[in-house]
């Protein structure tokens, strides 16, 4: 249990700023005598009452409505006390100061709620399980349609069900197998009998199959980061913006116009694409560009895909070759030979034909030519895969869990493949791989990695 965890909490939950409604939360193990004494009357369980929020001497702060949702059926499995009022700064401060005012003698320990404290103690009564916490994040800061939806899903348990399906045939395995360490020599007769090596396969498989959908949902809900580099006035502004269907960046046929890197998210088929125009990539004595120089390089190595733009009108011109070539010498040598860098000849609306095939896409910025087969290399590049409906939101740590849970089943496989196999090794491996997928749902976990989690919510979630 992380520390604190029993004291009673209050937030505004509702975003700052001014609004048609805003609401203060309160949550603790008993909130019935407090009631009473903030409202002068009970209210009745889930039901909603208007009515009037005093101040210390019965006039009052605002009116609106309250909501008592007694233990355990609330969103915290605590006693939760909601006040919707009207939306402005002042009147929620108003009602937090009088709340804390009347917590000396009605709700001893009432302090101000951290961020996603409301939503950890709804992990930690077992309300949600932490795929489904971490859901509530994701479902807030989704940024397309279909981030939100299969967020949704993922709150609703639809990715720790299976987690939780791979967890229980995971157990039984592991059952058979420590049951029979007793009796050594057993051992072999019981990887057989017990068919250890067909189990593991399935599971494995079963593995693969969610992890290949994990990584959809991680790139529905991070996105990938794709990076606009070249020599000055390529189009690189002008592919952003149409990229993105907006004048993000400023055009002008003056090399050098962008000095700094200039970003814009656009999704395609619900994912999201972090597009960063960077400044032209060239030796410049002006001090200014330099510096932005530097950082397109910068985020040359931080991309997850870079895309090299090229001038068709230029082709040919000794000064203009080898600058492209100085650069693409310059790009980091894991980028140079991968599929994450990918050529793009820009203003083919202007340029003779090419004298042959050129590597990479060939468009224009200005008329939209080739724009829709850019997006579908960019899908390719970000490595989504159309799916039906009903994927699920997921993030890196639990790719990573899974990853680790194949690798270990991995090894048990290849422990049960041998004639020689050691049922504790065996068991061992299975152990790590059970742990690894109990990270995602937090059934194991250290409260370091929760506070990390829940320290990214918003404060009164």
């Amino acid at each position: 249990m992380l520390p604190r965890h029993h004291d009673p909490i209050v937030a505004v939950a509702t975003a700052s700023g001014r609004g048609a409604v805003g609401i203060v939360r309160l949550s603790a193990a008993d909130l019935r005598p407090f009631v009473v004494a903030l409202l002068g009357r009970p209210l009745l369980p889930r039901h909603a009452t208007y009515l009037p929020f005093p101040d210390a001497s019965g006039a009052a702060i605002d009116r609106g409505l309250a909501i008592h949702f007694p233990s355990p059926h609330s969103y915290t499995g605590e006693d939760v006390l909601e006040l919707q009022a009207h939306g402005g700064p002042v009147v929620l401060q108003l009602l937090v100061a009088r709340c804390l005012e009347l917590a000396a003698a009605h709700l001893p320990g009432l302090r101000l709620a951290r961020p996603g404290e409301f939503t950890e103690r709804a992990f930690l009564n077992d309300r949600l399980d932490l795929a489904q916490a971490e859901a509530v994040s994701d479902l807030i800061e989704a940024s397309t349609e279909a981030a939100a939806r299969s967020a949704g899903r993922s709150l609703s348990g639809a990715f720790s069900d299976e987690i939780n399906a791979l967890r229980d045939r995971l157990i039984e395995l592991r059952m058979l197998v420590e049951a029979t360490l007793d009796f050594p020599e057993e051992e072999i007769d019981f990887l057989e009998k017990a068919n250890a090596r067909g189990r593991l396969e399935a599971i494995g498989a079963q593995v693969d199959a969610v992890q290949a959908r994990a990584r959809q949902g991680a790139l529905l809900r991070e996105g990938i980061t794709v990076v606009l580099a070249g020599q000055p006035n390529v189009g690189k502004s002008s592919l952003l913006n149409a990229l993105a269907g907006a004048e993000l960046a400023i055009v002008t046929p003056i090399a050098g116009t962008t000095r700094d890197k200039v970003s814009g998210t656009i999704q395609i088929e619900g994912v999201p694409l972090h597009i960063i125009d960077t400044a032209g990539l060239r030796d410049s004595i002006d001090e200014v560009e330099r510096i932005g120089v530097a950082r397109s390089w910068h985020e040359i190595e931080q991309a997850d895909a870079v895309l090299l733009l090229h001038d068709l009108t230029r082709i040919g011109e000794p000064g203009y070759d080898r600058g492209d070539a100085q650069i693409e010498a310059r790009l980091p040598a894991a980028l140079r030979d991968s599929e994450r860098l990918l050529h793009v000849w820009n203003k083919a609306d202007a340029a003779p034909a090419a004298p042959g095939r050129l590597p990479g896409l060939e468009l224009s910025a200005r008329t939209g030519e080739g724009i829709a087969a850019l997006r579908a290399k960019l899908l390719e590049l970000a490595g989504w895969q159309a799916q039906p409906e009903g994927l699920f939101i997921a993030r890196t740590r639990h790719v990573q869990a899974l990853r680790e849970t194949r690798a270990h089943l991995g090894a048990a496989l290849a422990l049960a493949a041998r004639a020689d196999a050691a049922l504790d090794l065996l068991a061992e491996e299975l152990r790590l791989a059970h742990d690894a997928l109990g990270a995602i749902t937090g059934a194991f976990g250290a409260d370091e990695l929760l506070g990390e989690i829940f320290s990214r919510f918003c404060i009164g979630k």
